[in-house]
């Protein structure tokens, strides 16, 4: 079934925390409907309230899966159920929007991909990054031929949050994450892809744990984890109530090799004062950087473009101020999910291919395991 104009009715798996954007997509005046959520737990639920007494709450998706009368799944369950999730509900002939990253290993991504062929249906990739409006911005000024042709790409990923997010919960362990190079990574190696117009062949990766490893304050394994993002937990050292395992890095670094013959880097930092993502594009006429990676009602962010030659010149010779816009992760998720109901009605997604967000997980996979085995180059599969 490919969905027109008529109703759709949506269930979410995982509506805690990212789970949440289903909401989004229950626009009842236009034939859209969010008519059943399913987590562990059924308490603190109550913004779904709007969706009216009919709504179906079970902690069961089995059940979700069965419904006839539900024809699209959110998939916003923790990373390491997402391949279970979505293949089920693929199976179950059910169109999928799949939070990123799409699975934990390369053989999962790959078990989706198989999945979604054979039962016909819509697969559609969570990566919201790609509808950033300074993303957008950076990939005009490419595509006008601003800097030439792509040949460098470079980013830098600041977490300043990244003890209270993801070393106080399920992510600290390789089993449920495998890596942050997917957790996190994935976003922005979807966006080098997308930038330089290529996926990565080749990764090395280099990285460590190197400071959270050292905090003795454990919560107990049957403690929740806090779920409290506190600007005043700083600095990284003085941080309470870790998870009991910690086994993924806390800084990470990689080198990749596209397949159109530009090169890559990338790195990310979990214990950094603030939080910022900055991209550097480097092609044949110029290049282009981000200050800011999106724009609030009280600063704006600016990608700035180079491409007169001269000595240091801070903001370079042009300055697009990238305007606020309303909606969560700087108004992208509103355009993320325009573009998936656009995608289940018949027309092309603007936003990143099940292919794109395969390969962004490979390389986050491979570029892991290169870091865990001295750096050895590791190529990415097929």
């Amino acid at each position: 079934m490919t969905p027109s104009t008529q109703e759709i009715n949506f269930a979410v798996l995982g509506p805690h925390g990212r789970g949440r954007i289903a909401l989004m997509a229950h626009r009842p005046e236009d034939g859209l409907r969010l008519t059943a959520i399913c987590a562990p737990s059924l308490e603190n639920l109550e913004r779904y309230d709007c969706c009216g007494e009919s709504l179906i709450r079970t902690t069961n998706y089995r059940e979700i899966l069965e419904n006839p009368a539900i024809h699209a799944v959110f998939v916003c369950t923790p990373d390491y159920l997402h391949a279970e999730h979505a293949v089920a509900a693929l199976n179950a002939r059910k169109h999928v929007f799949l939070e990123k990253p799409m699975a934990i290993s390369i053989e999962e991504c790959d078990a989706v991909l198989a999945a979604a062929a054979r039962s016909n249906v819509k697969l559609y990739v969570g990566h919201n990054m790609r509808f950033f409006p300074v993303v957008r911005k950076m990939r005009e000024l490419i595509e006008e031929g601003r800097i030439g042709r792509v040949e460098a790409v470079w980013c830098r990923h600041f977490i300043s949050y990244g003890g209270d997010a993801y070393f106080k919960s399920w992510h600290s362990e390789r089993k449920n994450s495998t890596s942050l190079l997917l957790q996190k990574g994935a976003h922005d190696i979807d966006v080098i892809h997308y930038l330089a117009g290529g996926h990565t062949r080749r990764v090395v990766g280099m990285g460590k744990l190197s400071v959270y490893s050292e905090i003795q304050s454990r919560r107990a394994p049957h403690e929740p984890s806090p779920g409290v993002f506190d600007r005043n937990n700083w600095p990284p050292l003085s941080q309470t109530g870790m998870s009991p395992i910690i086994d993924v890095e806390d800084h990470s670094m990689l080198l990749m090799q596209l397949d159109n013959g530009v090169q890559a880097s990338y790195q990310q930092c979990h214990y950094t004062p603030d939080d910022h993502r900055n991209y550097t594009i480097i092609g044949t006429e110029g290049r282009i950087e981000n200050y800011g990676d999106h724009s609030t009602p009280d600063h704006l962010a600016t990608v700035h473009l180079w491409n007169r030659r001269m000595g240091y010149q801070e903001h370079g010779n042009e300055v697009f101020r990238i305007p606020y816009t309303d909606g969560s992760h700087g108004g992208a998720d509103p355009l993320l999910l325009d573009d998936f109901i656009a995608f289940l009605r018949g027309k092309p997604t603007t936003g990143a291919t099940a292919w794109d967000a395969r390969m962004a997980v490979a390389t986050g996979v491979l570029g892991a395991e290169s870091l865990r085995s001295g750096s050895c180059p590791m190529d990415i599969p097929q």
